[in-house]
């Protein structure tokens, strides 16, 4: 059980690590050691890892999401951000108490790092100069970008990590987005 546990928790940092590109002159940062949770159970590091990757995907997600009512140009794709935003902004609600359990700070400590899945600052740019289908096309490849990212680290989570509320919130993030992949709409106007 242990080896599996080190295995699995060697996946999630390595994940981590081939998708955390700094950029030559982006800021050196080095993720704090994770405390104690008051819940008992230690915020070992692949659950910190974790909750402080999340959070940021998550209003990164958000920030491009809300791009749409006013960008988007089918009502269908204008409907579906909306929902999800909702969605991203619960689970934000749910991880940012865990990070504060943990004894961490709510702070991007991956700002500027280039990673899979991350809804960047020059995605939002671009997508603030496009609007009907081609904002639609790019919301939809982003956005579907970073709900399967975020399933392959919370399903890491559910298996490396070690906390009961960061495994059983990473467990709902995995059914959830199960669900919202099934839902990513086809925007009118896309290649076929």
């Amino acid at each position: 059980m242990k080896a599996a546990r080190s295995a699995a928790a060697l996946t999630l940092l390595l994940l981590l690590l081939a998708g955390c590109g700094s950029p030559a002159a982006g800021p050196k940062s080095t993720p704090p050691p994770a405390p104690s949770s008051a819940t008992g159970a230690p915020a070992d590091p692949t659950d910190a890892a974790w909750a402080q990757l999340m959070t940021p995907m998550n209003e990164s997600a958000v920030a491009l999401l809300s791009l749409a009512a006013d960008r988007s140009g089918d009502t269908a794709v204008r409907r579906w951000a909306a929902g999800l935003r909702t969605s991203q902004n619960g689970e934000l609600a749910r991880l940012r108490p865990l990070l504060a359990r943990m004894g961490l700070p709510d702070t991007n400590v991956h700002e500027g790092h280039h990673m899979p899945g991350m809804v960047t600052a020059d995605d939002l740019a671009r997508a603030r100069t496009l609007k009907g289908a081609a904002f639609d096309r790019f919301l939809v490849e982003r956005i579907g970008a970073h709900l399967r990212q975020t399933a392959q680290v919370s399903r890491s989570e559910t298996g490396a990590g070690t906390r009961p509320d960061a495994k059983r919130l990473a467990a709902a993030l995995v059914s959830a987005r199960r669900a919202e992949i099934a839902r990513l709409p086809a925007p009118s106007g896309a290649p076929g």
